[in-house]
């Protein structure tokens, strides 16, 4: 998973250990999940995407093991 973070800075800013924040436009994302999706072994290794803003709400698009929380549905905190 090192090379998914150094290849995370080429396009935005580190916030956690293993979340980063990236401002791109839609080519950009494609281009973004292209690059990492190739890099991780889907079977070890997980990647999400969180979209934001109106357009996108509660989207998140879910790469490798350990699937997303459904944000649909009912939660407990």
């Amino acid at each position: 998973m090192r090379k998914v973070a150094k290849a995370c800075q080429d396009y935005g800013q580190r916030v956690q250990n293993s979340v980063f924040e990236c401002v791109a436009d839609a080519g950009q994302v494609l281009k973004i999940k292209d690059r990492l999706v190739g890099l991780i072994d889907t079977e070890t290794d997980s990647l999400r995407f969180y979209m934001l803003g109106n357009e996108y709400k509660w989207k998140v698009e879910h790469h490798g093991t350990k699937s997303s929380l459904d944000m649909s549905g009912p939660m407990i905190l």
